[in-house]
């Protein structure tokens, strides 16, 4: 069976199926995000129709961001670049363009009310905004100082930001290991990680006080075992240390993976739902990425795309052009939502523009 890695050596600048995985997340993000509106608000969940097709929808595309790190574990660990040079080039990367949508969201709200647009609009645009939310420019100002610090309800996605920036500033030390680890100190990483997924349930169903963790010690047992980084190295692991499968097993194993992940996330998550009165935390509970069952979600994909073959050029080059702008659509997929607005704007030119 020939290793995708080896594609490497053939073509030095793209490996192509990884293209098309990050094609595939990039449109479930976009889809992910189209969903929200119908799981964020108990009003949207109280509805039967928007509970089925939010469940649905929400629980397809969980693995969306955990095939993002794991494309990132494909192509960067091991770091072969000094650590200095890693963090100019990766973080700078993303910086310029983090900073520039995280003020214009931050704006947005102040802009409405020079326009003289109801604060309603804002929560209509913004799924986690609440109603009658601040139009002034000081609060404004105050959510972009708080920028370096934290997200807001106006820039939920860019969680994913902070996190990524983490695991840059990770990845050069975590590459030490890595590079020097055999196969199956791999797997016993990747196995303690394993236990860690599941722990979210255990601290909702038994107890809190797990594995040392109390009031005073929130580092427990498994505590540095936990996180993305986990599917950093999942994605290292299977594209490096584990030989393609053939489609009969591929099919064998991804989709009973997949189809066992989605009913887990999709049942946990109605169930959750159907109390009212559950807390944010709650209803999270079965769509969180560092879960089990969207981990399995996430393998069965992983190794189901690892097996397309594109060979025709033009087709390549389209998959690679779109997919390099992932970062860039990651961030403006709320602002869609924009065009939907009610300006109360009339045009005055008299050429034949496209303007109301």
């Amino acid at each position: 069976m020939n290793n995708p890695i080896s594609e490497v050596k053939q073509q030095p600048s793209r490996i192509v199926w990884l293209d098309v995985l990050r094609m595939l997340a990039i449109l479930m993000v976009i889809c992910i995000h189209s969903a929200d509106p119908f799981n964020v608000t108990p009003e949207a969940r109280s509805n039967p129709e928007f509970n089925y097709w939010g469940s649905i929808y929400g629980s397809l595309l969980r693995p969306c961001v955990p095939l993002f790190v794991m494309i990132t574990g494909v192509l960067l660990l091991p770091v072969k670049m000094s650590m200095e040079a890693f963090y100019k080039k990766r973080l700078l990367r993303i910086a310029v363009p983090f900073l520039v949508w995280s003020v214009l969201y931050n704006l947005f709200p102040w802009v409405t009310g020079l326009l003289g647009l109801s604060p309603q609009v804002i929560s209509e645009v913004f799924a986690y905004a609440p109603a009658g939310v601040s139009q002034s420019l000081a609060d404004a100002m105050k959510g972009i100082a708080l920028i370096p610090f934290q997200f807001n309800v106006y820039t939920t996605h860019m969680w994913y930001l902070y996190m990524l920036i983490g695991l840059y500033l990770y990845m050069p030390l975590f590459s030490s290991w890595v590079e020097r680890a055999s196969a199956r100190q791999k797997r016993l990483f990747l196995g303690l990680w394993g236990v860690t997924l599941c722990l979210p349930y255990a601290y909702a169903f038994l107890t809190t006080d797990l594995f040392g963790f109390c009031a005073w010690n929130p580092f427990g047992t498994f505590y540095y075992f936990a996180g993305f980084n986990g599917y950093l190295l999942q994605g290292h692991y299977l594209a490096r240390e584990v030989k393609e499968w053939s489609w009969g097993k591929t099919l064998c194993v991804s989709l009973p993976l997949f189809a066992v992940g989605f009913v887990v996330t999709y049942l946990g998550f109605k169930a959750i739902t159907a109390n009212p009165d559950s807390t944010e935390q709650e209803v999270e509970l079965f769509f969180l990425y560092c879960s089990p069952q969207v981990a399995l979600m996430t393998v069965a994909l992983f190794q189901l795309v690892r097996k397309v073959k594109l060979r025709a050029s033009g087709w390549v080059a389209m998959m690679a052009n779109i997919t390099q702008c992932g970062l860039g659509i990651y961030l403006c997929t709320i602002s869609w939502r924009v065009a939907d607005m009610p300006l109360p704007i009339t045009c005055k030119c008299q050429s034949r523009c496209a303007f109301p």
